[in-house]
């Protein structure tokens, strides 16, 4: 019998328990142990239901061209559960000199894919749309070493477009800045456009044909009806108690000649294998004594933190907000909201027809003191901003706050590189596994792959790799 250990329950270690539960349903000889530090599962994935409407605590979708979530939710009998985004509502606003203006038609995550609506927008100067315009006369190019988004897109479009939509399109994702944030990394699909086409622009009306082509539109986000939560509980609810153990925090691991020891609440047990999927930082101070030079690689992968604030209001607020989905706010605008989603407009299902559910975004790394601040003074800025921005001076009916310290891993320039490094010092420690948002994609769907592949890859080296019923495949190796 194989044991393995699954430290962290958030969703990367939770879609490794199940990877690995169904293995074990099959009849592959292991058993597994997870430990988690907090009194829950779901790490941030956390649902509220407050006054009929559905309130997120951390992420409130995941991104539909990303299969792993939505193939997991149907694998858990979840498929009548998932709900997709109003994309027919997909309008998103950006902040300009304390102006709202949309962002126009035929900009596919600001690539120009139309220029006519372009250039009638007031959202860019004459100067930003000709380079828009000669931007589409750009030829093939591989540059020589990493750089990030923001020094990426200016060669292509110039600064006013990396501050009115890069930024804040990577501050809302990543909690970062452009400016740091590795474009190999962050923007693989642009780097691979860039290669063969040169323009952007043309790379992307392309490709775009090409989906025309094959019908294959899709909305942009999917969801469930109840809420992200229903994910966690669906997977909860595979396991047996017995290999959960909640509120036990991990306080020393040990590499064994076989295998790996670990020490829990005053309790030692061993394990042929280990899958870490906490954060990075988590990850390398378990890692101190067992793997020095790995500890130290994994410290450098740097995190922000961010905060959420959901309020909820009456119809008449409702009725008063513009269409759309929300708005980004640039950096050069000076405030400190980084975004706000009108959720009953990007998931209807979310609040009852007469509430408006508005969730603001704070904090990032440009922002790390607001954590700080009492509950109270976060709402009191966050409604002072919206009443200038949308001059909504309505007292909320609700109003929930969550605070998330060090949750968004950055990926800075030279990730990629970093992780090469960290994937070969791993592979030379028997028995380990690494999971979670830090290394090759943020997103739930990510992390539920980033787990599967983790599970998969112990099982293969411990000759335990045959496959399960209903057990989809995790991808290609990262």
């Amino acid at each position: 019998m194989k044991r393995i250990a699954i430290i962290g329950g958030g969703i990367s270690g939770l879609s490794a328990a199940f990877t690995l539960e169904q293995h074990r349903r099959a009849g592959a000889p292991l058993e597994y142990v997870m430990y988690e530090s907090t009194s829950r599962l779901g790490g941030v994935i956390s649902t509220e239901q407050v006054e009929k409407c559905v309130v997120e605590a951390g992420p409130d979708s995941f991104l539909t061209e990303k299969p792993w979530a939505a193939d997991l939710c149907r694998e858990l009998g979840l498929g009548d559960e998932l709900v997709v985004s109003n994309d027919a509502e997909r309008k998103t606003y950006i902040l300009v000199k304390g102006r709202l203006l949309p962002i126009p038609d035929g900009l596919i995550f600001m690539v120009p894919t139309r220029m006519l609506p372009v250039v009638f927008s007031r959202l860019f100067s004459p100067i930003t749309k000709l380079r828009m315009v000669r931007e589409w006369l750009c030829q093939p190019q591989r540059p020589s070493k990493d750089e990030s988004v923001a020094e990426f897109v200016e060669r292509h479009y110039g600064t006013e477009l990396v501050d009115r939509l890069a930024d804040p399109l990577l501050s809302g994702v990543y909690g970062g800045e452009a400016s740091q944030l590795s474009v190999r990394a962050v923007l693989p699909r642009f780097v691979q456009m860039e290669a063969s086409h040169g323009s952007l622009g043309r790379a992307m009306v392309a490709a775009r044909r090409k989906t025309v082509a094959n019908n294959s539109s899709r909305p942009l986000f999917t969801s469930l009806k109840s809420g992200m939560q229903q994910m966690v509980d669906a997977l909860a609810a595979r396991f047996s108690p017995s290999f959960i153990r909640l509120a036990t925090p991990v306080s020393q691991l040990g590499s064994e000649e076989n295998g790996w020891m670990i020490s829990a609440s005053g309790a030692r047990d061993y394990f042929d294998s280990l899958i870490i999927a906490t954060p990075a930082h988590a990850a390398a101070k378990l890692l101190l004594s067992a793997a020095p030079e790995l500890s130290n690689k994994l410290r450098s992968i740097q995190y922000s933190s961010s905060v959420t604030l959901t309020m909820g209001y009456d119809s008449r607020v409702r009725s008063s907000l513009p269409p759309g989905f929300g708005f980004l706010v640039p950096r050069s605008e000076s405030n400190r909201l980084l975004a706000a989603t009108f959720v009953h407009n990007k998931f209807p299902q979310r609040a009852p027809e007469d509430r408006a559910l508005i969730r603001c975004f704070l904090g990032g790394s440009r922002d790390e003191e607001i954590l700080q601040l009492p509950e109270d003074e976060i709402i009191r800025i966050a409604r002072q901003e919206l009443r200038e921005i949308l001059g909504l001076d309505a007292e909320p009916l609700f109003a929930r706050i969550y605070k998330w310290k060090a949750a968004m891993a950055q990926y800075t320039v030279g990730h990629l590189d970093r992780l090469e490094r960290i994937d070969r010092l791993r592979q030379q420690i028997p028995g380990l596994a690494l999971a979670g948002n830090a290394y090759r994609g943020i997103g739930v769907p990510d992390c539920v792959r980033s787990g599967t592949q983790a599970a998969e890859q112990l099982l293969s080296t411990m000759g335990l790799a045959g496959s399960a019923p209903g057990l989809s495949t995790a991808g290609t190796k990262p």
